[in-house]
């Protein structure tokens, strides 16, 4: 699509009372930056961030996604304000939309509603039944005559319930005329998008009002607007995955995170955390366990267990209070109260409760190799690198320490002693 998108990204946002910059604040596992740049993709090959507050922070967290994005610095100093942010950008096309960073839920169905009109410019309007605190955009014959600032809103301009949402499409040419003739002598000193709106109505070019959900639009200035963002993400996330034939119990109670891919006949319960690029097929996650950049197929898991980064378990069972890090698991049944870390276990072996592989020297970590139909007793430690060949039991209480061998039987004990009559000489 022939469309330049700016995506204003500059403030410090005082009002979040925090030292990282407004747009970096997370909803549903990314900043709410990088949602705005993420729809914008969708309808544009010609893509600039403005910034200024803790520039660099905000530029190198958005490397980390998208490699084909321009930056540039705001001359806050000489142009503040939201129209200062627009000046001397060059853009590739004649229509240029203009973003905010700090609204996570705009959607790119929506934002391709402004490139339907051939208007000089279109403008965002929502229509609030409580307007009290906001600008006013006065609309006649469908064409944005004005916008005002509720102090300076006459009795009749104040029942108006337009308000201006904060997005815009210029036409190159009015922001090549009009960005020159702002001017900053306001109570704030600032230069500010909605004077060109001005501007360009005093010369008779068509200014068109879009109205758009409040929802969508909704921009976040509060941690508490953060919240109430979070909410709705999580609300459109998970009825998708319920439309698509997943079933999660109790709704409201999970979290999963934006870019999770849930597939097939799964069932999400009540207080499950999918996280960061995680993958569930056809799979049984249960009641408060946690999933984290792994995948889990034909599989289930907990309740009350943990999947670490890095993970991949294949029909396989893992109970409560099993945390499973950086391991493949083929066909493997660990019922309850183990930790199986940097490892490969493959199919049809038991792991009894209280297993833990010992991956973690205080330097480096090793790898344990565990083969097919191996059956380890509980309270089992091993100390890894290590490897189990196939077809190997381990008895209950075992440390081990050495590679086995297939068709062993592993046993490591204290002999047990029992001294007679020791507990009434002890509380004697």
């Amino acid at each position: 699509m022939s469309l330049s998108i700016i995506i204003l990204a500059a403030g410090k946002g005082t009002r979040m009372k925090s030292t990282l910059p407004k747009v970096l604040h997370s909803i549903s596992g990314f900043s709410m930056l990088y949602y705005s740049i993420k729809e914008a993709k969708k309808i544009s090959d010609d893509i600039t961030v403005v910034l200024f507050h803790q520039a660099d922070l905000v530029q190198d967290s958005m490397k980390e996604y998208f490699s084909d994005i321009k930056f540039v610095i705001q001359d806050y100093k000489n142009y503040p304000g939201t129209g200062g942010a627009i000046m001397n950008i060059e853009t590739s096309h004649d229509k240029v939309l203009v973003l905010n960073g700090d609204m996570p839920l705009v959607e790119e169905e929506e934002l391709r509603l402004f490139t339907q009109s051939d208007s000089d410019i279109v403008m965002s309007v929502i229509n609030l039944e409580n307007p009290d605190g906001y600008g006013r955009v006065i609309i006649e014959d469908d064409e944005v005559q004005r916008v005002v600032e509720q102090k300076d809103a006459s009795s009749s301009e104040l029942l108006t319930k337009s308000v201006n949402a904060g997005v815009y499409l210029f036409k190159k040419h009015i922001l090549s005329t009009y960005l020159p003739k702002l001017s900053n002598a306001n109570a704030q000193g600032e230069y500010y998008i909605t004077d060109l709106v001005e501007l360009a109505k005093n010369d008779g070019f068509k200014i068109s009002p879009l109205y758009v959900k409040e929802e969508n639009f909704k921009g976040v200035n509060s941690k508490k607007d953060l919240s109430d963002a979070e909410v709705i993400m999580q609300s459109r996330i998970k009825n998708s995955f319920m439309e698509q034939g997943v079933i999660i119990r109790l709704p409201d109670t999970t979290y999963i995170e934006s870019e999770v891919i849930i597939e097939g006949e799964s069932i999400i319960e009540n207080g499950v955390s999918l996280l960061g690029n995680t993958k569930i097929v056809n799979s049984h996650i249960k009641s408060n366990s946690i999933v984290e950049d792994s995948q889990v197929v034909d599989s289930s898991v907990g309740p009350m267990a943990r999947v670490r980064p890095a993970s991949l378990l294949t029909n396989t069972h893992i109970g409560n209070f099993v945390e499973v890090k950086k391991s493949t698991l083929t066909g493997v049944k660990a019922g309850h109260l183990s930790y199986l870390g940097d490892s490969e276990i493959d199919d049809g072996t038991n792991i009894g409760a209280g297993t833990i592989t010992c991956n973690y020297d205080g330097k480096n970590k090793y790898k344990t190799k565990i083969g097919k139909n191996v059956f380890i007793g509980s309270d089992t430690q091993l100390v890894a690198p290590i490897a189990i060949a196939d077809d190997v039991i381990i008895g209950a209480g075992t440390t081990v320490t050495k590679d086995i061998e297939s068709g062993s039987l592993v046993v490591s004990r204290v002999p047990m002693k029992i001294v007679k009559g020791f507990f009434r000489k002890f509380f004697a």
